[in-house]
């Protein structure tokens, strides 16, 4: 509960530099060189047998010669020494080192056998390590400069974290010639041991630190990162550049949906549900961080674009249309009061052109009008500068607004010296300012794309979305079938047979084996009729002649399965028929022809596409993408990402379509992927909707076998909020009680039940005086990340509306095996055996992950809860700092 773990890293008070030198330009001199001239106060202490001193300091041969505790090591020496470095370190008490040294894992087996004589050592003796192959790491407020960068950096509130040395050097470079600071700088190099989500679990809890940037290259564990990504979000700006493509070999796509999808599409999907800003490029990476630190709030997509020229107006307008933006459309009120400030021929729409002689004034009446607005998101005011114009006197009024507002105002005054005194004036308000238009409103999209996607964060979807629970066990079954014929594609039976276990309308298919079957199976559904082969081997039916549409008596059903074997057999000779599928021809003159579709990227795992369908599916290209579990709200965003939306309303001379239908079948979707894990591949094309509802025409489903996990969703990279945690419970005066993992909406019921409780009981939650929960504690305590903690809350019903009882959490602890738990309850719910179900619900839980260890500390005088613990089996000892708290732990 005191200093987080890995503050021997970023604030160490000692500092040892193995392999320090005096050799110009070796690496080992430029760290030491760093150290000293960024002015670490610390203790630094060179380490260099071969000299008594190493620029100006005294050096020592070894640790053990220092005779002083050291807090963090860094070295630079060759990789060969590096176990017996670690392994002298960790008899010094050293708990953290930064390993810049290259030639381990990336080199080969000898490499890896060096790095794990290296992880052996420092896991024995509990040194977190940086590295290896790394930059290095900055704390430019303590002067700490672990680093071969050749220079140091600013100090300032943004955090930086790259996976590429090289790019950290330019970007430090760039940083000091436009006046951006940093916090803390981390280059990760292999991250052998620390990795992203331990770094950003530090920055999170960091003061120093408003925002947060990393640089990405690759990710090696879809759920850690995306755990520790959107724990970050929830409480910090995080902003990302993502370069390349992840070079897992893209095996030969088995379906439409996985040659459709490149994993760019999905890492978008999985940043936007991070709550994060991707951007392409390292300069919109530092201007979106300028944008978010102005204290702008976010809260659309809807632009207004104010200029004293039509022609940047225009070009402004069209970065927006590229980037999706919406120009917003200006209210009557708002035309009204600009048409008393501004001369007659301004164009009465926007952008608005407030024309070539526009002062200071008539920037800030149409400024102000369009930020009053309650159809415009943000402002965009452009100046360009003309005889009459007075740069510094319009950036003025620009500020001024900014400071009053809190809808994001960029500004963009182009040209150079007759604007310099403006910039100038922007810069020293910390107000964002571009030379162009188009920069300025990329950074709008950031801000807006910020505001969508932590909205997205906020949804915490269960498994299982419908009241009529699916069949999984049957659904299973029909999988296992497959496999145990060592088959990974199902038929069209199959197929179908696994999506109506999950409720999806199927249109009723019937296998033919013979010209006479086909006749008599026609006549049992009625006419017309549509006939496909039934193959494994054959994904585009149509191409292979293998659909016929439309038959519409006896002669014509016959005829086409004769048709159907003869053109299959010379298209695809060698493809494995098992005769003839037979339908119902599905009327439906309403219908849009839609696809619904899952893939599994080698990094993120399953993902749900939506776009249209039928042949065309490839070259249309209208698809978009996102990861499961879903629910109402994450369906409909997926819809609108598409073109094919705007068919969905009422179209020509047709109805509009049955959205909820169309949500159910995506919902359903959903279900299937997070039950299903062998689920690998499947399409849904058509899925025909009309205003009557959604029927899945045709459906073809790949599956492979894989090792169960004690993990039920440990497929997914977003762990579903725990459906199976919810339990009933009732107190001995017949109240109803539910025990249920905690969720986001759960912010209001948490701050009034922490509000209520008695001074004393906040005292030995917290250990120290809280009124009331800040809005950073709030967001930690209810937006939890399922794979790193957990906390369920005791709730009852009353009038309607649920009441708080009782909170009890855990949070894993760094080394995946221990946790360390708190648990609060009601005043008023003492002694009534509320805290000891809490705990055992929880400690259930706890085991279900794997963990062994449940640890916590409690308050010497908090004598009810140390009572619990007994009865519960904690042992508890005294704490070694003496300070008047109780440590207690049991064995899961």
């Amino acid at each position: 509960m005191g200093q987080h773990y890995l503050n021997p890293l970023f604030a160490p008070k000692s500092v040892a530099v193995f392999g320090a030198s005096e050799r110009v330009d070796s690496i080992g001199q430029i760290v030491f060189q760093n150290m000293i001239e960024s002015g670490y106060q610390g203790g630094l202490y060179p380490i260099n047998p071969k000299s008594p001193e190493i620029q100006g300091r005294k050096a020592y041969a070894s640790i053990a010669d220092i005779g002083q505790p050291v807090e963090l090591a860094v070295i630079a020496t060759p990789p060969q020494t590096v176990p017996d470095i670690i392994e002298a370190c960790g008899k010094h008490g050293v708990k953290a080192a930064v390993i810049i040294t290259a030639g381990f894992g990336e080199t080969g087996p000898q490499g890896q056998a060096l790095e794990k004589a290296v992880l052996d050592n420092a896991h024995l003796y509990g040194i977190r390590l940086i590295g290896p192959n790394c930059l290095g790491v900055m704390r430019p407020s303590i002067g700490l400069n672990a680093t071969f960068n050749k220079g140091g950096a600013n100090t300032g509130n943004l955090a930086f974290v790259s996976q590429s040395g090289a790019l950290c050097t330019a970007i430090l470079d760039w940083a000091q010639g436009n006046d951006v600071g940093f916090s803390s700088v981390v280059s990760m190099g292999s991250s052998a041991d620390v990795d992203f989500g331990e770094i950003l679990d530090y920055l999170v809890s960091d003061n120093k630190t408003q925002s947060i940037l990393l640089y990405i290259e690759g990710i090696r564990n879809a759920r850690s990162f995306m755990s520790a990504i959107r724990a970050a979000a929830r409480i910090k700006p995080v902003i990302l550049v993502k370069v390349g493509r992840h070079a897992a070999g893209s095996k030969a796509a088995m379906s439409h949906t996985a040659s459709l999808v490149g994993s760019d599409d999905v890492f978008d999907a999985a940043v936007s549900r991070a709550g994060v800003v991707r951007v392409q490029t390292i300069t919109q990476l530092f201007a979106a961080a300028k944008a978010m630190a102005s204290g702008f709030r976010p809260i659309g997509n809807r632009l207004a674009i104010v200029t004293n020229g039509g022609g940047p107006g225009v070009m402004a307008t069209d970065r927006a249309s590229d980037l999706g933006l919406a120009i917003a459309t200006l209210s009557d009120t708002t035309i009204e009061k600009l048409n008393q400030v501004l001369p007659s021929n301004w164009p009465h729409a926007n952008p608005v052109d407030i024309i070539g002689d526009a002062q200071a004034d008539r920037y800030h009446h149409a400024v102000k009008a369009c930020l009053e607005d309650d159809n415009v998101d943000g402002v965009l005011a452009i100046l360009t500068p003309q005889a009459m114009t007075k740069p510094l006197e319009a950036a003025n009024a620009v500020i001024e607004l900014a400071n009053q507002y809190s809808k994001p105002l960029l500004a963009c005054w182009m040209g150079d010296s007759q604007v310099a005194e403006a910039r100038a004036a922007f810069a020293a308000a910390k107000k964002p300012s571009f030379r162009t238009p188009e920069p300025a409103v990329e950074v709008f999209s950031y801000l807006s794309d910020y505001y969508r996607n932590q909205k997205l964060l906020m949804q915490m979807p269960g498994p299982l979305s419908h009241h009529l629970e699916p069949d999984v066990e049957g659904a299973r079954m029909v999988i296992d079938g497959a496999l145990l014929e060592r088959r990974k594609v199902l038929n069209e039976m199959e197929s179908k047979a696994l999506l109506s276990a999950f409720h999806i309308p199927v249109a009723k298919t019937m296998i033919a084996r013979s010209p006479n079957e086909a006749l008599l199976i026609a006549e049992q559904l009625g006419f017309p009729v549509a006939m496909k082969v039934n193959s494994r081997d054959i994904t585009h039916k149509t191409d292979a002649g293998g659909v016929l549409l439309n038959l519409g008596n006896a002669q014509a059903v016959r005829a086409a399965y004769h048709e159907i074997m003869e053109n299959v057999q010379r298209n695809r000779p060698n493809a494995h028929m098992d005769g003839i599928s037979i339908e119902p021809m599905i009327v439906k003159p309403n219908g849009r022809e839609l696809m619904v579709g899952v893939t599994n990227d080698p990094v993120f795992g399953p993902v749900i596409t939506f776009g249209a369908g039928g042949t065309t599916v490839e070259i249309m290209g209208d698809r978009s993408v996102t990861l499961p579990p879903l629910n109402t709200f994450l369906v409909k965003d997926l819809i609108q990402g598409t073109h094919v939306a705007k068919m969905l309303g009422a179209f020509r001379h047709m109805p509009p379509a049955d959205m909820a239908g169309l949500e159910s079948v995506l919902l359903r979707v959903s279900e299937m992927v997070c039950e299903l894990p062998l689920l690998m591949e499947m399409d849904i094309n058509p899925l025909i909707v009309d205003e009557h509802g959604a029927l899945a025409a045709d459906a073809r489903v790949v599956v492979e076998y894989r090792q169960p996990s004690a993990d039920r969703y440990a497929h997914m990279a977003i762990y579903p909020y725990p459906t199976h945690l919810v339990s009933h419970w009732q107190l001995a005066d017949g109240t109803d009680i539910t025990i249920r993992p905690i969720r986001p909406e759960d912010a209001e019921v948490e701050q009034k039940f922490v509000h209520d409780l008695s001074e004393e009981s906040r005292y030995f939650r917290f250990m120290r005086s809280v009124q009331e929960l800040t809005p950073d504690m709030l967001a930690r305590f209810t937006q939890i990340d399922y794979t790193r903690e957990m906390a369920l809350i005791a709730v009852t019903n009353d009038h309607g509306k649920e009441i708080e009882l009782g909170v009890t959490r855990f949070a894993i602890n760094p080394d995946g095996e221990s946790c360390e738990f708190a648990l609060v309850v009601a005043d008023s719910m003492r002694g009534k055996g509320l805290g000891q179900k809490l705990m055992s619900s929880l400690m259930d839980a706890a085991r279900s992950k794997g963990l062994k260890i449940m640890e916590g500390e409690v308050l010497s005088n908090n004598r009810n809860m140390l009572k619990l613990m007994t009865r519960l089996g904690f042992t508890t000892e005294t704490s070694p700092e003496d300070n008047g708290i109780k440590n207690v732990r049991k064995a899961l």
